[in-house]
């Protein structure tokens, strides 16, 4: 591949590309395979990456059903997508730690408009690292945005650390596994709860108990009070749990905040203060009932934490198991598959 030299707005080597664009909400069906979309201008802190494959996160299905659609319905036709790995096409003026031709991986903001389903994806120079050597773009584009979102939670929230002690909730799921293996490289002692088919795959990754939540009752094989709990399920039920396993001063986590599904029942300007004030209530009722911190968590760009996240799967110690792939071309059946859950494991789109 030629090299591009660093100019702002330079578009790199295409002006247009094949992408997968929402123009409406809905089912599977609403997904249009364009072969001309215009690929925009870099900004001097961006970086055009071509594509070799794309995972499907919950969020994809879901905001194509029309979550978050107080933000993004004045703004379709969407591209969705967020997790990438490929190469470097193009690099805006600005950018010093990645070159042309290098392969990297990385993923989006969850609010980014032009999503990673396309020939051509534009990232901003703190999404991207270099990919892990020891792993194909399949198996790469399936880790960046769940191990983002854990280690946002782990890390840069509940700050966890050598000989603590950890509950994740739903620890069968892309997010819960990686918070797992990101747990035990730290030195944490690691619960879990899941689904009986995932209880092997969960201890060999390190966690000292894993619990089928359907055959168990957990408050009573449950063993200990931990420092943090991370629940990616949501909901009364597993938060009350989460709660009352918590050490005073311990961090509760939740993947299920209510800003979004608030914003769309009452509109940006009334939900956003009303998701505010909800958890303003949450975290002063359990601080003072408790003595614990409640959080609501989301993956964010960090650059730090993506490079460790690298090392720490070009190490073996970090990765996402990949069920199935489809060509890009039939983002239709592979979102179709996710939805009716014949598929229970990552799916990856490929591009040729």
């Amino acid at each position: 591949m030629r090299r591009i030299s660093k100019v702002v707005g330079e578009r790199g080597i295409v002006t247009s590309c094949r992408a997968v664009v929402l123009p409406r909400f809905g089912g599977p069906e609403v997904l249009e395979f364009r072969p001309n979309v215009e690929v925009p201008d870099l900004k001097p802190n961006e970086v055009l990456v071509r594509a070799r494959a794309v995972s499907i996160n919950p969020l994809d299905t879901r905001m194509r059903a029309g979550y978050g659609r107080s933000l993004f319905e004045p703004l379709l036709p969407l591209i969705l997508g967020r997790d990438i790995s490929g190469e470097v096409a193009a690099l805006g003026a600005s950018v010093q730690s990645l070159s042309v031709g290098q392969e990297v991986f990385g993923a989006l903001h969850p609010t980014a408009v032009r999503g990673t389903y396309a020939d051509y994806a534009i990232l901003s120079e703190d999404e991207l690292a270099p990919k892990p050597v020891a792993v194909t773009h399949v198996e790469a584009s399936a880790i960046p945005f769940a191990a983002l979102t854990a280690w946002r939670a782990l890390k840069s929230t509940a700050r966890i650390s050598e000989g603590q002690r950890l509950l994740v909730i739903g620890g069968g799921g892309a997010v819960g596994f990686a918070a797992i293996q990101l747990s035990v490289a730290v030195g944490c002692h690691v619960t879990t709860t899941c689904g009986s088919q995932s209880i092997d795959r969960l201890l060999a990754a390190g966690a000292e108990q894993a619990l089928d939540y359907t055959a168990e009752d957990l408050e009573l094989t449950i063993k200990g009070k931990f420092d943090a709990v991370l629940d990616t399920i949501g909901g009364p039920d597993t938060e009350r749990l989460g709660i009352n396993f918590l050490k005073r001063g311990g961090h509760y986590m939740t993947l299920q905040g209510e800003a979004a599904s608030l914003t769309d029942r009452y509109g940006l300007a009334v939900g956003l203060p009303l998701a505010t004030a909800g958890l303003l209530k949450k975290q002063i009722q359990y601080r003072c009932s408790h003595g614990i911190e409640y959080w609501w968590t989301y993956m964010r760009a960090d650059s730090e934490g993506l490079n460790e996240i690298r090392n720490l799967s070009e190490a073996g110690k970090l990765k996402i198991p990949v069920e199935k792939t489809f060509p890009i071309t039939q983002v239709r059946e592979a979102h179709e598959a996710k939805d009716k859950r014949y598929i229970p494991g990552k799916v990856v789109l490929e591009l040729d």
